[in-house]
């Protein structure tokens, strides 16, 4: 199960610009690594991430192998409503990951 940590200022008004930043641990597996027994391990990395505020798609990434373990995203966005954040991803193995929380407008 991955984990995921969703950065924001700490206050953010309507009109404001801020940077999103979102963190999720996975570990990721290309599927080329063998274990110490010489058995692949299977692939398993994030197929993609989408982020929500107060049911507004307001960011979405398809990734491949080539993201690294725990990745990392950044993206502006302009505040044009408060709500709740919603951050879901999917795996290899058909792990959906969610994340929740807030957003207070000062």
């Amino acid at each position: 199960m991955a984990l995921a940590r969703l950065l924001l200022p700490e206050r953010v008004a309507v009109g404001d610009v801020i940077k999103v930043r979102l963190l999720i641990q996975h570990a990721m597996e290309t599927g080329y690594r063998q274990d110490v027994e010489g058995r692949v391990i299977p692939r398993n990395v994030i197929q993609w991430v989408r982020c929500e505020l107060g049911g507004v798609e307001v960011f979405r990434a398809e990734t491949s192998s080539g993201i690294s373990a725990n990745p990392y995203f950044e993206f502006p966005l302009r505040v044009v409503q408060g709500g709740d954040w919603l951050v879901q991803w999917l795996d290899d193995a058909g792990v959906l990951g969610e994340l929740r929380q807030p957003m207070l407008l000062a």
